[in-house]
């Protein structure tokens, strides 16, 4: 018997990203991509997905919060076997370090992202 794939939620803001749910089948994923935040929301409660990789982008404009991310991470806390994988820029940092201090992130790799680094983190939660 074939194990089912695990599933992968792909959450694609910066266009150069819009290539990776093609790795993330290459490894092993049953991958669901979305490019809106607000529809991922829903679909993270839908799917109840293993891993959520999505990209963080500061925003200093936003009234009661500090990214794009945090509505997807509050929708995600509850899920404690879904592992979460976040992509930001570099200058974009310190900001995330504040919004990790609130929510769960279990793994950060900094923009442009390579393949072999995904693989790498990706690899350790099949």
């Amino acid at each position: 018997m074939t194990p089912h794939p695990k599933t992968l939620l792909a959450v694609i803001e910066f266009i150069s990203h819009g290539r990776l749910p093609e790795l993330y089948k290459q490894l092993g994923f049953e991958v669901t991509p979305e490019w809106r935040v607000r529809k991922a929301v829903s679909l993270v409660r839908k799917l109840k997905p293993d891993v959520i990789v999505a990209d963080f982008y500061f925003q200093s404009d936003f009234r009661d919060r500090l990214s794009n991310l945090e509505s997807l991470l509050a929708a995600a806390q509850p899920l404690k076997e879904t592992r979460i994988l976040v992509f930001y820029e570099p200058q974009d940092e310190s900001a995330l370090v504040r919004v990790r201090e609130r929510m769960r992130i279990d793994a950060v790799l900094p923009t442009p992202v390579s393949d072999e680094a995904i693989k790498a983190v990706l690899d350790g939660w099949r």
